[in-house]
């Protein structure tokens, strides 16, 4: 846009020349306006004739873009500039308020056909003007009131005239995105046939409708940016209302004109359920940028539509845009990023700029990692949270074969771009990417603690999904969920945890009905979008004949988390029991393992109650200690207690209770 102080100053000449024909044409009249009020206009004429050149001369200007884009003939900005007169000066609005039959400040129909007939236009084709002439068809002029077609007031466009001024300023009710265009990355995409057709219809100026669709309505917007930006244009974001809005596309293809913009408009998803609105901008003469989900938008309307699919990037793609956006990183970390964190360009171009602003001198690959999740874990979407993993593998305790199978599903994730990329394994083939693994086993026995350690190994956090909050009894809700939540997963980079999975991934029903229906496409539809995951996704299930075959046989790892043996119990008591805990000599964890066949959640529970009890009772951990908190155990899992081979008492002096252990003997 031109400068602000340059864009006022032309108008403002543009003003005063009108200034100068009202004077003239009041002087004509018959009274109607004393001394004071054409002083001031012959004043700001006088002005006017020795000032900058007019507004309309320049091509650049914003009032030269609207004449240019809407083909506004003399008359049509004649009555714009006397519209806006009152926004340029009080004094504008003390002269009209006196014209004015109602007393407005500003003008009235009436007044600007007489000052229009003084060129020769007809009543019949003012009316025609403003009504359904260029000015009404692009929305740049509204009228107000309810009296008398000539007694009804005209003004601009809302906050059109601070646009004029060349001043950055919407109607506040439009959601207008600040974002700059990010291309990083993007090359391989915008040389794509159908995106590259559409970029050349940017290119060409001309009026058609761009569709850029992905798997989420936000990576179509920020990738329908820089597709405009390719084409030569300066993109302007707006979000679409809801609901059908005719001032809506008016006003942001006026504003986005005065500014020489091309408007990207994103379309939310509706809630509840139901297809959004998809804005037509039929009598834009420009291009627009319409961007959202994919199946999710009706387009409708006689422009001609251009398609251009947001696919996801490439390695290779992702490669270039680390590099590009921090190219002080070395070749090999930029290769890690493109491995860990293939984003999209706009969240890469954000946590880039996060790690330069700690003005630490330094921008590593994890640092840009650590700016990644940071702030992916501000907007979460509903229903899951985002854990910081602290587990080790030297906290889970599973057979061998059970480790290894932890192990190579590691080595999978690590290796992806090896394997996949630079020696072509499954090239093309749709699912290659990613891992999908089932964790089944009784409650207990180290599920989450395997998830929460796979994470902590591959430097990812963890993304735990509250199926409560994602199944919706309401149609197409269940799918919009899930779809924030792969969102979420995929631009934290995090390892997605669905527990109890089994409401999700459990069987499809035989159709009774439209709900059934229903509930098998929610199936399908996460089918499809788990196999797109290029991440880490582990379900969790307490029984393995729950879960639908169909996703089984999509899955790389199906790992079962039996009830852990004498020796895993050992383990379990040690990992449990730390090395700086005092333990006393008659603490025996063989023989624990031996009297108690239980879980390690329950080992882990009597150990941290044992603690408490010590703390409370001389500072030590005894034998007694232990085994009270195992009963405590069993006694909240409704089991009975086992017997043991000796009786055990012992004097707790916590609060200054007794407590007394008396165990029968154990065979």
């Amino acid at each position: 846009m031109a400068e602000p102080s340059t864009a006022a100053a032309r108008l403002s000449r543009e003003v005063g020349l009108m200034a100068g024909r009202l004077a003239r044409f009041l002087r004509a009249g018959e009274g109607g306006m004393d001394a004071h009020g054409l002083a001031f206009l012959d004043a700001c004429y006088e002005q006017a004739a020795k000032g900058a050149p007019a507004a309309r001369e320049s091509a650049e200007h914003p009032l030269g873009r609207l004449i240019r884009t809407f083909d506004l003939a003399p008359a049509d900005v004649d009555v714009l500039l006397l519209a806006g007169m009152p926004e340029e000066h009080e004094g504008y609005a003390a002269v009209l308020r006196a014209l004015h039959p109602r007393g407005e400040p500003r003008p009235s129909a009436g007044l600007i056909a007489q000052l229009l007939e003084e060129n020769g236009a007809s009543r019949p084709a003012f009316h025609a003007r403003l009504v359904a002439g260029a000015l009404a068809r692009a929305g740049l002029i509204r009228m107000r009131g309810d009296g008398p077609f000539y007694e009804q007031t005209v003004e601009p466009a809302e906050c059109l005239w601070p646009a004029l001024h060349g001043l950055d300023v919407w109607p506040p009710w439009i959601a207008v995105s600040r974002h700059e265009a990010v291309r990083a990355g993007l090359d391989e995409w915008l040389a794509d046939g159908l995106v590259n057709e559409a970029v050349g219809a940017i290119a060409d100026g001309g009026a058609s409708t761009v569709l850029v669709t992905a798997e989420s309505a936000e990576v179509a917007f920020h990738r329908g940016q820089a597709l405009t930006a390719a084409g030569g244009a300066q993109p302007v974001g707006v979000l679409a209302p809801s609901a059908a809005n005719p001032e809506f596309e008016l006003l942001v293809g006026a504003h986005a004109a005065a500014r020489g913009l091309v408007p990207v408009v994103e379309i939310a998803e509706p809630e509840g359920a139901g297809m959004p609105h998809v804005p037509a901008f039929e009598t834009h003469p420009g291009p627009v940028v319409i961007c959202g989900r994919r199946g999710a938008l009706p387009v409708h309307g006689r422009r001609p539509v251009l398609v251009a699919p947001a696919e996801r990037l490439s390695v290779g793609a992702h490669r270039k845009m680390w590099s590009a956006l921090a190219p002080e990183l070395e070749p090999r970390a930029a290769a890690q990023l493109a491995a860990r964190y293939p984003v999209e360009p706009v969240y890469a171009a954000q946590a880039v700029c996060d790690v330069r602003a700690l003005d630490t001198g330094t921008v590593s690959a994890d640092r840009i990692g650590a700016a990644i999740q940071a702030r992916s874990s501000l907007a979460l979407a509903g229903g899951v949270q985002l854990v910081a993993p602290t587990a080790s593998m030297s906290d889970l305790v599973l057979s061998d074969h059970r480790m290894q199978q932890i192990r190579e599903a590691l080595n999978r994730m690590l290796h992806q771009h090896t394997v996949l990329d630079d020696w072509g394994f499954l090239r093309g083939r749709r699912g290659a990417r990613g891992v999908r693994m089932l964790f089944a086993g009784p409650p207990g026995t180290g599920k989450t603690l395997a998830a929460e350690v796979m994470a902590h190994e591959l430097k990812m956090e963890l993304l735990m999904v509250d199926i409560s909050r994602v199944v919706s009894k309401w149609i197409g809700e269940t799918e919009k969920n899930l779809s924030a939540v792969f969102d979420t997963a995929e631009r934290a980079r995090a390892v997605l945890f669905f527990d109890e999975a089994d409401a999700l991934f459990g069987k499809r029903t035989e159709v009774s009905d439209a709900h059934d229906r229903y509930a098998n496409l929610e199936t399908a539809y996460l089918l499809a979008r788990l196999e797109r995951f290029d991440g880490l996704a582990i379900l969790s299930t307490n029984l393995r004949q729950n879960i639908d075959q169909a996703f089984l046989r999509r899955l790389e790892f199906a790992v079962n988390f039996d009830e852990p043996g004498r020796e895993e119990r050992i383990a379990l008591w040690k990992v449990h029991l730390p090395a700086t805990a005092p333990l006393a000599p008659d603490v025996n964890l063989r023989e624990l393992a031996n009297l108690f066949p239980v879980v390690g959640a329950l080992i882990r529970n009597a150990c941290v109650a044992a603690g408490f009890l010590a703390a409370s009772d001389g500072g030590v951990i005894r034998r007694r200690h232990l085994i009270h908190g195992m009963r405590r155990e069993y006694e909240k899992a409704g089991k009975a207690f086992p017997g043991l081979p000796a009786s055990v008492s012992g004097n707790h002096s916590g609060a200054g209770r007794q407590l007394e252990i008396k165990e029968e003997v154990w065979q």
